[in-house]
């Protein structure tokens, strides 16, 4: 017999960690080869980890709704064959330290085993006392004391989400620290507020938990409903959102599509909307302004090369971001059809990793509902996502001065303002209205 170890797959080119949000085996289950383990949510899409072995499952080392980078242990599996071995502790990376954080509870002796890329333990027993290489690294990060830290993992493990919690509520835990907040008992300085007698050293208190009254609905928070929250409290924190609007005339537009509509679905299979007219004009004004077309990384702001649109689909609980690859080099009817097919795959389950990866500027379809007028959060790395919302007939005062009534639309930017700023944004926009006022019958063709 031999142990080996399950690690967190690389499921996407640009995926660095997954959430366990369900197991498929217990230990003492027996396993084939490719048989699936876990349910692995990343990026919004739900994924099966397969078994790399055929052997007996061991030990399950994280937890349901734990997060871990890729590479980590996630399981280890007896398989058949060989003497019985122990899991070889990975080594150190070159010019760096095995990592030493006391566990909880753990005398000021005892010393962290493993490293980096395998599930560290200290020689006190317990689960509370095994962290993932993720926890170590953010506990290093933040000066955070792992021993006053109550886990919420599997037999109080801690969780790389106990910790963010900790991070964003402030109440970090520093070594020395006392274990709560203790008022104080000396009597007000004259003339200072009693209010500022607290210690400045004391963390600060946690936001009360929200309690279910009677007939309350308590809802599960799903895989996919902490993905999505995760990513948009990410891209608020890190990006300062900017905003701006434009209002379009399309009334051409709408004659245009109103006349061929029919026959298109006849022809083609399936109905042409606006929202592909849309999304083929940002196609054309991101090749004119690639600046829009960009992402913040740290040092560097990267402009990409393709163009790759994310557009929104929503379904009962969930909304998903799948990707037009190249969309600049497609028709509006290219653009139509695969608009139509990723909703359809994102409503029936059936989206993959593929399809939800590569984007590089989003447009948001909110007018699907009748919104007038909305700001987005954008989808983090990208530097701005535009809000199509929902075309209404408007009185308008033309150039000869005569009123009409005109079908009118208004285009919504979010923008990332370490990456853009407001002249090359109006610009964009600009353009965006100057290719749709100028679509109709005459000078535009769906193929």
């Amino acid at each position: 017999m031999a142990i080996e170890n399950i690690k967190m797959p690389q499921l996407g080119e640009s995926v660095t960690e997954g959430t366990i949000e369900k197991w498929l085996v217990a230990p003492g289950d027996h396993v084939n080869k490719y048989d699936p383990l876990a349910e692995v949510n990343t990026d919004k899409v739900t994924a099966e980890v397969p078994s790399s072995f055929t052997g007996t499952i061991k030990e399950l080392i994280a937890s349901e709704g734990e997060t871990l980078a890729v590479g980590e242990i996630v399981c280890t599996i007896e398989t058949e064959g060989g003497d019985a071995a122990p899991v070889e502790e990975a080594k150190p990376v070159s010019g760096e330290k095995a990592a030493e954080m006391p566990a909880a509870g753990a005398k000021p002796t005892e010393k962290l085993e493993g490293t980096q890329g395998s599930a560290q333990t200290v020689k006190s027993s317990g689960a509370k006392g095994r962290y993932s290489p993720a926890v170590l690294r953010l506990a290093q990060d933040n000066d955070i004391d792992l021993s006053q830290v109550e886990g919420s993992g599997n037999e109080g493990r801690i969780t790389r989400k106990d910790l963010m919690s900790l991070i964003d509520s402030g109440n970090i835990p520093k070594a020395g620290d006392a274990p709560k907040v203790q008022a104080q008992e000396e009597t007000p300085k004259q003339d200072e507020p009693a209010a500022q007698q607290v210690s400045q050293e004391a963390p600060k208190a946690a936001a009360a938990p929200i309690e279910s009254a009677p007939g309350d609905i308590e809802i599960p928070v799903t895989g996919v409903r902490k993905a999505i929250a995760a990513n948009m409290l990410k891209s608020k924190h890190e990006a300062p959102h900017a905003w701006m609007m434009i209002e379009v005339d399309v009334t051409n537009l709408v004659q245009y599509r109103d006349s061929i509509k029919g026959e298109f679905k006849k022809k083609e299979g399936f109905n042409i909307t606006y929202f592909a007219f849309f999304v083929k004009a940002v196609s054309q004004a991101l090749k004119e302004f690639p600046m829009m077309n960009s992402m913040w990384a740290g040092d560097k702001i990267i402009q990409k090369k393709d163009i790759n649109i994310s557009i929104a689909v929503a379904s009962d609980n969930a909304l998903f971001v799948p990707v037009i690859k190249n969309s600049d080099e497609k028709s509006v009817k290219g653009i139509g059809k695969e608009v139509n097919e990723l909703a359809l795959k994102a409503r029936s389950g059936k989206l993959k990793s593929a399809d939800m990866q590569g984007g590089t500027f989003t447009v948001n379809n909110t007018g699907s509902f009748g919104s007038v007028q909305s700001m987005g959060i954008i989808n983090h790395p990208q530097a701005a996502i535009m809000q199509v919302e929902s075309i209404v007939k408007r009185p308008v005062i033309m150039d000869n001065g005569m009123i009409a009534a005109r079908d009118m639309v208004n285009l919504c930017l979010s923008l990332d303002h370490r990456v853009l700023d407001g002249l090359v944004c109006g610009q964009f926009l600009a353009r965006v209205k100057e290719i749709l006022e100028n679509m109709s019958k005459e000078n535009t063709s769906v193929y």
